[in-house]
């Protein structure tokens, strides 16, 4: 990750409520603060109705807030006019476009509203489209429809991408060729904020993962550092007489050896594992939920 020390996005005490005075009010965005450095990929995590769809709207431009300050490549978006929106690129979460138009055609379209746009071909080949370039869009499936969308969003070379889960409908293959994708217009320096829902998405992209709860950033970091040094350490588990025993300890193979010693001559400790929480184990108990496997993991 190369970044210069002017931040692409910062974002403090966000706000944006809705509702009314008869039905009540709900804080989508609840004073939420984020920062995102040039040349960095940030991936927002959250559970759905958490804030995050809400708080990439505003930073685009395309939602007002109710308070709070927001700076997006140097300018409120609220006030911005089309130069800096000529600066962005936007790939959002929903697109039911059904255009007559080709997939080359609509990409050629998106490209001449760009001072300096990529090669519409090119961009067609990046994102596995180029036996679809003649196709209508309406005729596509929804993975293609959702790569077209990814081709509009990057076409116009855009110093900061917005991705609002980018890979939705993606098969497999798919998936990694875009991850693969954009990781080369970070390369190239464009800095990138994503929304996903897809952990190994994050972990495989993202050079720091902000996690929004209830309309707040609750945690952030590396994806391996995520949750602070307590939030991988290793768990020992085994059955004692029926009962599922945990251990959580930064010396797992003196806890096994210990169990082993006193499991009698044949050494044999029913149910033994030890395993270190993953990422999705780390945002599930930040989010609120039970980690996978907690009936083993348990805390001991």
């Amino acid at each position: 990750m190369q970044t210069s020390g002017s931040p692409a996005v910062q974002v403090r005490g966000l706000r944006k409520r809705y509702g009314n005075a008869r039905t009540g009010f709900k804080d989508a965005v609840a004073g939420l603060d984020l920062d995102v450095s040039t040349g960095e990929i940030v991936a927002v995590l959250g559970p759905n109705g958490a804030g995050k769809t809400t708080t990439v709207e505003i930073l685009e431009g395309f939602r007002d807030r109710d308070d709070g300050d927001v700076v997006v490549l140097g300018e409120d978006p609220r006030d911005a006019g089309r130069a800096w929106r000529a600066r962005i690129g936007v790939v959002m979460q929903d697109s039911r476009d059904l255009s007559e138009l080709t997939v080359a055609e609509k990409v050629r379209a998106a490209a001449a509203s760009y001072p300096d746009p990529r090669d519409p071909a090119e961009v067609i080949a990046a994102v596995g489209l180029t036996e679809k370039a003649r196709a209508r869009t309406r005729g596509l499936s929804g993975g293609q429809r959702r790569r077209l969308d990814v081709a509009l969003g990057i076409v116009g070379r855009p110093e900061l991408l917005f991705l609002d889960e980018p890979t939705t409908g993606f098969d497999p293959q798919a998936r990694r060729s875009f991850w693969d994708l954009v990781t080369g217009l970070r390369d190239d320096g464009t800095t990138i904020l994503l929304t996903t829902h897809y952990l190994d998405e994050a972990a495989q992209l993202a050079d720091r993962v902000v996690v929004v709860r209830d309309g707040v950033v609750v945690a952030e970091g590396t994806p391996d550092a995520l949750g602070g040094p307590g939030a991988r350490t290793p768990v020992v588990a085994w059955d004692d007489d029926g009962v599922r025993r945990v251990e959580r300890t930064d010396r797992p193979t003196a806890v096994v050896a210990r169990l082993i010693a006193a499991a009698g001559p044949d050494g044999e400790v029913p149910g033994l594992s030890v395993s270190r929480p993953t990422l999705e184990d780390v945002y599930l108990s930040l989010i609120g939920e039970a980690p996978i496997n907690d009936e083993e993991r348990g805390a001991a």
